[in-house]
């Protein structure tokens, strides 16, 4: 997993998963808390998360939201576009472009 960017936007690639989870906290906290405005997170570089991962985004969600920013999730994969709708986070996520619920496949 790695991450590169600034505090206004973030690429996000590789795995973010369990093993990943403890650094990319790190990561994505310290761009909330030094930035302002929208914080954008580019996952067009994401093979894949897991629960855990998910978690991570969400964290990072509820802090920018304390610190009066938003995360806004750019270029999410089909995969994890499902994933989202699954638990239904596409709803209290904010998700550049939107989800189209209805073109996905159904699982």
């Amino acid at each position: 997993m790695y991450i590169r960017g600034d505090h206004a936007e973030l690429v996000v690639g590789g795995r973010l998963d369990v093993r990943s989870a403890a650094d990319a906290r790190t990561v994505l906290h310290s761009a909330v808390d030094d930035g302002a405005g929208d914080l954008v997170l580019d996952l067009s570089e994401l093979d894949s998360w897991d629960a855990t991962g998910l978690g991570v985004i969400m964290g990072a969600h509820r802090r920018a939201g304390r610190c009066g920013r938003r995360l806004v999730l750019r270029c999410v994969p089909p995969q994890m576009q499902r994933l989202l709708v699954a638990t239904r986070l596409h709803r209290i996520l904010a998700i550049e472009g939107g989800i189209g619920v209805e073109s996905l496949p159904r699982v």
